[in-house]
């Protein structure tokens, strides 16, 4: 199972580095956005289809559907979270006044970038968790605290400007003062410079791994099978790019979404604190997450209609 995910997945970047734009500079888009989404999401149902019938055939039907339900919920939490991060890249392409065609080869690198970072994450939750059970509960206390911090300073608006990160980069690197194409270094003088292109990749992969460090101790709650845990994150954040230059000119139109995310990380904190007295269903928790996200999107189309 791991060897045949493995290929997949490496089949399938492959073909949407090379259709998504291709290797030249391109802008994407909503159409284009769309249609690769449909694919991911589709992607991952049938995936889940598979591994539902798999089971099912090595063990019983009660396994096939438990499996199956954790990765559906699995999935739903860690692509709902990375809205979020969407609203993160928006805000750094902003800052840098980078085009749309230079966007795509940033977002390719910060996938690759976010699926290693994904793996040692992972890897390193499961082994918490194997030495250490009480560390579910830290989790939990964590996605609770974060959620209400998300939820209080949901209308703050990040200022790039005196992020530590970007004055140590500019006092310790040579930054030209213009984009190169898509080109991350340049010599200029025998001198090796970056481009600002480059600086948006290094703030894209912090906010990856920021990301994944809120965003893997969320799917706990759900399961602690690593194969489940990795490839309903995996299959998350291999549609972000796209996803990106869907909703990018839409954000506005979802901004109730933050509220909504801050309350999923509340929710499933809580679930992960409750563990030891209540166990809650899988496919309670997966409705319950499913409405919260419904309710965000329908009441900002119906504020904004008004």
């Amino acid at each position: 199972m791991w060897a045949g995910f493995f290929v997949f997945i490496a089949i399938m970047l492959t073909i949407d580095m090379m259709m998504l734009g291709g290797g030249k500079a391109h802008k994407v888009h909503a159409r284009e956005a769309l249609a690769w989404t449909i694919v991911w999401v589709a992607l991952a149902l049938m995936f889940n289809l598979l591994l539902w019938w798999y089971l099912g055939r090595i063990f019983d039907v009660t396994i096939a559907n438990e499996k199956a339900l954790q990765f559906l919920t699995g999935y739903l939490i860690e692509k709902s979270l990375s809205v979020d991060n969407i609203f993160i890249f928006i805000v750094i392409f902003s800052y840098f006044s980078i085009p749309a065609e230079y966007q795509r080869r940033v977002l390719q690198y910060g996938v690759l970038g976010a699926i290693a970072m994904r793996f040692v994450l992972i890897l390193f939750g499961i082994w918490l968790v194997t030495k250490a059970y009480w560390i579910l509960y830290v989790f939990g206390a964590f996605l609770v605290v974060t959620g209400v911090k998300m939820f209080v300073f949901a209308e703050h608006k990040t200022d790039l400007a005196q992020n530590p990160i970007l004055h140590w980069m500019r006092r310790h690197l040579r930054v030209t003062d213009v984009l190169y194409g898509e080109q991350f270094f340049i010599w200029k003088q025998r001198l090796l410079y970056v481009t600002p292109l480059f600086m948006v990749l290094v703030f894209i992969e912090i906010s990856d791994l920021i990301f994944a460090v809120d965003s893997i101790p969320a799917i706990f709650a759900i399961t602690k099978d690593p194969f489940i845990v990795f490839t309903s994150n995996i299959f998350a954040i291999l549609g972000l790019r796209s996803l990106y230059f869907l909703i990018a000119d839409m954000a506005d139109r979802f901004y109730l979404l933050k509220y909504g995310l801050a309350i999923i990380l509340i929710f499933i904190g809580c679930k992960m604190l409750l563990a030891y007295w209540y166990h809650m269903p899988t496919w309670v928790a997966l409705g319950v997450i499913a409405a919260i996200l419904l309710g965000c999107i329908l009441l900002s189309r119906r504020k904004l209609n008004r």
